[in-house]
């Protein structure tokens, strides 16, 4: 978590400016989003094209549908016991 000072700065987490290749000097756009505000680093500072952006999410979306498809096509596992059992079972006591 971030502080802001006295002269309303704020500082980016090593970890995010890292991932999003945020380095000193460059500019970042502050942007209202509802309840939110979004940071927004510039585009040379490791944003992404359209086109790769695209290629990105089709890789998720089929390696989503692969997860889903081994979901429904894979046994549960043992473990030991069954549905039918919980409704059976007695109260202890």
């Amino acid at each position: 978590m971030s502080k802001v000072t006295s002269k309303l700065q704020v500082t980016v987490p090593k970890a995010l400016a890292d991932r999003y290749g945020i380095e000193p000097g460059d500019e970042i756009e502050w942007e209202a989003a509802g309840d939110v505000i979004r940071v927004i680093p510039s585009p040379r500072t490791g944003a992404l094209d359209v086109a790769t952006r695209l290629r990105l999410f089709d890789q998720a979306t089929e390696r989503q549908r692969e997860r889903e498809q081994r979901a429904r096509t894979e046994p549960a596992g043992d473990r030991g016991w069954t549905r039918e059992e919980l409704y059976e079972r007695k109260p202890a006591g």
